[in-house]
């Protein structure tokens, strides 16, 4: 599985930002990249995103199994009492 979120190596794209232009003063002067930061900072937020999405998912999943279980029992119990019976024999 790839952990990609995006390519890489796409092109870079010129956008327009609307910045406190105090913190962009400041960064610029402290020699920080804005666009290299601002990157990042997407790219953390996507991974933020992503992460939360799979999270809704697992959860409504383990609800699905749950309520699976609740209404035909589990299966693993059927399957363990198979593996029992055949280790009696």
């Amino acid at each position: 599985m790839s952990d990609a979120l995006f390519d890489r190596r796409a092109r870079r794209k010129t956008v327009s930002l609307t910045i406190n232009a105090d913190l962009l003063e400041k960064a610029r002067a402290a020699g920080i990249n804005a666009s290299r930061t601002a990157e990042a900072s997407l790219e953390q937020a996507l991974r933020e995103h992503h992460r939360e999405q799979l999270r809704k998912e697992f959860a409504q999943d383990l609800r699905t199994w749950e309520d699976y279980v609740d209404k035909h029992g589990n299966p693993n119990d059927d399957w363990r009492e198979m593996c029992r019976e055949a280790d009696a024999t």
